[in-house]
């Protein structure tokens, strides 16, 4: 039986909408339709019943209480309003924020607008698996922090932090944890009691709901997190985020969680036997070949691939039929190197060389064999005919 193609290896990026997320959608499209501020009649009820709902299966899923999560509109307005309003909210104590130079673009953004307003910012190195070192941390931390942000599973090179030991080393220093979360909820156990974190952001799109729609978790108790909301108009969101909810999304969200809780042991083993064949038969047959990232503490469906002496734009575009990504933000006229691959210490020339690899719930085992196949064969293309590879050749 032929694999359909183009294959959809780009998980990281996006996932696609689970059926079953998108029937539990639809009633709140052109039936339930109501809005969940409405409370004076039953339009209005139904909504707000929905939403809460979601917010409880969410909770669940990452062992919050419902009253901590709030709604936004995804992870990048939650990193916006986690770091942004513990700044503001503590600005009086002090102005010192660390984090680590492999963060996600959304939270070195924010940090860098901090620095021109007049905050200090630390930014962490790494080890050459993408690992932060919660000695450092610690050793970071002065009378005039007030925030530590390390993300829970890198983007890129699917490297998963030291999380719990981090948090317990800012709880004991009084200071507020945020964890940029999006890769791993949903993919892996996360349990914000223990991992000692104050904030933490996520979004529907990267667990098989629909786009449009995040969370930020803010810890109620022991101890509470103060932050101040970035978004005014209406008091929404126990005042953390006005505007009026969307519903069908958020109904998504919430059954995405409820799949992603029962299925999760399963399809954590499943995808890393993909991984790990995937990994074996391209790196088996094609020399000069690196998996980055740790070899252990990471993602089940990641994979970061270094392809010595080829360009990974050159090689995506010559295996249109399967959907990759690199590790660069580029353009065809200036290419920049990935800060994450930078990081842990790769050449300029490797990082340029590097593809993401990232599967996911509907991977199937036929996919991951033809792409090992066309890789290879595409590889060994690429350097027949590479003149500059040859040469470097042994």
């Amino acid at each position: 039986m032929a694999v359909k193609t183009p294959i959809y290896l780009d998980n990281h990026s996006t996932t696609s909408v689970d059926p079953r997320v998108v029937e539990a959608m639809l009633p709140y499209f052109t039936e339930n339709y109501g809005n969940a501020a409405s409370k004076h009649h039953e339009f209005g009820w139904k909504a707000e019943a929905a939403v809460e709902n979601a917010r409880s299966q969410i909770a669940r899923l990452i062992g919050a209480e419902s009253k901590e999560i709030v709604f936004t509109s995804g992870a990048t307005e939650s990193i916006n309003l986690a770091l942004k309003g513990i700044a503001e909210a503590n600005a009086s104590r002090g102005n010192h924020v660390i984090t680590a130079a492999t963060e996600h673009k959304a939270v070195l953004d924010i940090c860098r607008r901090l620095e021109k307003s007049g905050f200090s910012v630390t930014y962490l190195p790494v080890d050459r698996t993408g690992l932060t070192d919660p000695n450092e941390v610690k050793q970071a931390i002065t009378g005039k922090t007030i925030l530590v942000t390390i993300m829970m599973a890198n983007n890129e090179i699917g490297t998963i932090a030291p999380i719990a030991e981090i948090g317990a080393i800012c709880r004991e220093a009084g200071v507020a944890f945020h964890t940029d979360a999006t890769q791993a909820v949903g993919k892996i156990p996360v349990s914000v009691a223990s991992l000692n974190v104050d904030l933490m952001s996520f979004s529907g799109h990267k667990m098989y709901g629909p786009k449009g729609i995040g969370a930020l978790y803010i810890r109620t108790t022991r101890p509470r997190t103060n932050l101040i909301s970035q978004i005014d108009g209406g008091g929404h969101e126990r005042g953390w985020r006005s505007g009026t909810l969307n519903v069908p999304a958020i109904v998504g969200f919430g059954k995405a969680a409820a799949i992603g809780q029962e299925e999760m042991p399963v399809e954590m083993g499943r995808v890393s036997i993909l991984r790990d064949m995937l990994e074996a038969g391209i790196t088996s047959q094609l020399n000069s070949t690196t998996v980055n990232g740790h070899a252990t503490q990471r993602l089940p469906n990641n994979s970061n691939i270094t392809f010595s002496g080829i360009k990974a734009d050159r090689l995506i575009m010559d295996m249109k039929d399967i959907a990759v990504s690199t590790g660069s933000a580029c353009s065809s006229a200036s290419p920049e190197p990935s800060h994450v691959l930078r990081a842990t210490g790769l050449r300029d020339e490797d990082v340029l060389s590097s593809i993401r690899f990232g599967l996911g719930r509907f991977t199937t085992a036929e996919e991951i064999e033809y792409t090992i196949k066309k890789v290879v064969e595409t590889v060994r293309t690429i350097r027949e005919r590479s003149s500059l590879y040859q040469l470097a050749q042994p």
